[in-house]
């Protein structure tokens, strides 16, 4: 097997002369240092790629970043260090992976959203970069590091950063979200370059700046001529999106699923928006049409890591394929968003220092809303301590009961770490382990802990959507997610958190960004379509199936679950979709581990 997209980044060093054949990408392209010499090797669309020089300094910047050559060259002379590429980042929209060249060394980055990654490992005498840990791990031959896939069994797919970002692969290590990675002559560092913006911006203010942001990110998804598709759940998220495309797509294609449950009201609230898109097609897949869920249940996604999504993968498989066999080449969708400007309540504990009087109305309303226990909501709201106690904490109590289903979330972490009733004591043990050995290094992503679990979030989930992103792929469509651009990130944290979430108003600052462009009975919506309905009619259609998959379970032959509790457990009546959520993120778990032992070895001349 090879890879459709994807890179390998070199060091300029006489080795790299004997790795021109190592590259696992189908039809690779070459970039080449200044010395002639393999930089850049992977495979990749043309119009994805950015290259200027001046002088001794070369950038490539691979992805989406609306900005001429001749822009990206005049930013490019203002580079005399790797130091300077600070700047340079911080000036060019979109979302992409930036690389850097100046006397001999090369930086390269992602995004600090997570979407885009960098990695990197020891190839012979050498350390090369790439964007996916596959792709290393194909060229070195490196196996599963079971230590990590057992955290990952037993922690679930909402295990946070940095565990969540530990490469599965042994050997290839993951470079933080907010760093880069420095490769130089005789050895290779990361080095934090980003931090988050602190959060001082009004509503207003805030509104404004994400508003530019988003069109900026909106407009610069070029199309070529091609027709542009965009999500139309009904959702602020990508309803917002829509209504920015349409500004300057007269052939806008917009797509949905339709609900299970008659009582999704996404329904109404995309007819509502419809009717003022009169000029868009309007694609909307009855139930009928649609796999169910966890069809297939023993599919893989792909061998970069385990897939979090894993009961809608056929559906994603089969509406990229429809969207496709109706002409669209580029699709805008809103994952993100959520990740964005969600309730996240950390922001109290530090409100409550600041701001007591705004925060204790603040939590009447949290209260009132969700019926928060006063008990356990105190108990956090006074609690200290750091990010490493959270971490040493979640392996003291990884055994115990979980916490109440109401209590909210108001530490370091967006939810608490419980080991499920299928884990063996030996997946146990090495999970806490590695919870044991992430508090020696963990630190927060902000000093505020409602801006930490915001970051948290979107690093959690940005990796998946990359995989979904290549589900597009291989249909031919291209997933564009523009809430995860750096400049909307940016715009987005910048506001004060007690304006940006409030128990009064549901997305508030996506809200007032789209004032004016986006209908308002879209953006006084103050519900959230509810899919349980298809969770348990796709559950029970393939129960049959996901009882087979774990019948021959590999994660079973490693050490790491009871196959006999986890049949109990799918077999045992629920009282909400929350333990199929778990069994889903098992699933990848299980789908990707049987396909990362057969990955192929590409060498070449060592």
């Amino acid at each position: 097997m090879r890879y459709r997209t994807g890179f390998v980044v070199f060091p300029d060093q006489p080795e790299t002369s004997l790795l021109d054949d190592v590259c696992p990408f189908e039809a690779p392209r070459l970039i080449p240092h200044p010395s002639g010499r393999p930089w850049v090797v992977g495979s990749w669309e043309a119009d994805e790629v950015r290259q200027a020089a001046a002088g001794p300094v070369r950038v490539v910047v691979i992805g989406v970043c609306p900005v001429t050559t001749a822009r990206l060259t005049e930013l490019c002379l203002r580079v005399r260090t790797l130091s300077d590429v600070d700047a340079l980042a911080r000036e060019l929209p979109g979302s992409h992976h930036l690389l850097a060249a100046v006397d001999g060394s090369v930086r390269v980055q992602g995004s600090h959203s997570g979407l885009r990654q960098v990695f990197h490992t020891r190839l012979g005498d050498l350390t090369v970069a790439a964007d996916r840990a596959d792709a290393l791990a194909s060229m070195t031959g490196a196996g599963v590091d079971e230590r990590t896939l057992a955290a990952r069994v037993v922690c679930g797919g909402m295990l946070p950063p940095p565990l969540a970002d530990r490469s599965l692969w042994s050997g290839v290590a993951t470079v933080p979200h907010d760093h880069c990675l420095v490769l130089e002559p005789h050895r290779a560092r990361e080095e934090r370059w980003w931090q988050a913006p602190e959060p001082a911006l009004s509503l207003p203010e805030g509104a404004a700046k994400l508003r530019t942001a988003l069109v900026t990110a909106v407009d610069g998804r070029q199309t070529n001529g091609e027709p542009l598709g965009a999500d139309l759940s009904g959702g602020m998220d990508s309803t917002s999106l829509c209504f920015l495309a349409a500004r300057h797509t007269p052939d806008l294609s917009t797509f949905r699923w339709a609900e299970a449950d008659a009582g999704n009201d996404d329904t109404y609230f995309a007819a509502e928006a419809a009717r003022s898109l009169p000029g868009a097609h309007h694609l909307v897949v009855g139930q009928h049409e649609l796999p169910p869920v966890f069809a297939d249940p023993q599919a893989p996604a792909d061998t970069e890591r385990p897939y979090l999504y894993t009961r809608t993968l056929k559906r994603m498989r089969y509406s990229a394929h429809l969207l496709s066999e109706h002409g669209v080449r580029w699709h805008l969708a809103g994952h993100g968003a959520d990740e964005l400007f969600s309730r996240f309540p950390g922001y109290l504990h530090r409100l409550a220092r600041r701001r007591p009087l705004t925060a204790v109305r603040h939590l009447r309303g949290h209260r009132a809303l969700q019926r928060w226990p006063w008990t356990e909501t105190l108990t956090q709201l006074v609690r200290g301590g750091g990010v490493p106690g959270w971490w040493d904490a979640q392996a003291d109590r990884l055994t115990q009961p979980p916490p109440s289903r109401r209590a909210p979330s108001l530490g370091w972490g967006l939810t608490a770490l419980r080991a499920p009733v299928w884990a063996t004591g030996q997946a146990v043990d090495a999970a806490r382990q590695a919870l044991r050995e992430t508090a020696e290094y963990a630190e927060p992503f902000a000093r505020d802990r409602g801006q930490h679990q915001f970051l948290a979030a979107l690093r959690t989930t940005a990796p998946a959507y990359r995989q979904l992103s290549r589900l597009f792929e291989t249909a031919g469509v291209r997933l564009h997610l523009p809430y995860l651009d750096d400049r909307v990130v940016e715009a987005a944290l910048a506001v004060r958190l007690h304006e940006r979430v409030t128990p009064w108003r549901y997305k508030p600052l996506l809200a007032a960004s789209m004032r004016g462009l986006v209908p308002d009975v879209v953006l006084n919506r103050t519900t959230k379509g509810d899919f349980s309905a298809d969770l348990r009619a796709g559950r029970r259609r393939n129960l049959s199936a996901l009882l087979d998959v774990f019948s021959d379970s590999l994660l079973a032959d490693m050490g790491m679950i009871d196959v006999d509790a986890l049949r109990s457990h799918l077999l045992t009546p629920h009282a909400d979709s929350s333990r199929d959520i778990g069994v889903e993120q098992l699933l990848g778990c299980e789908t990707w581990v049987r396909v990362a032992r057969q990955l192929p070895v590409h060498r070449g001349r060592q």
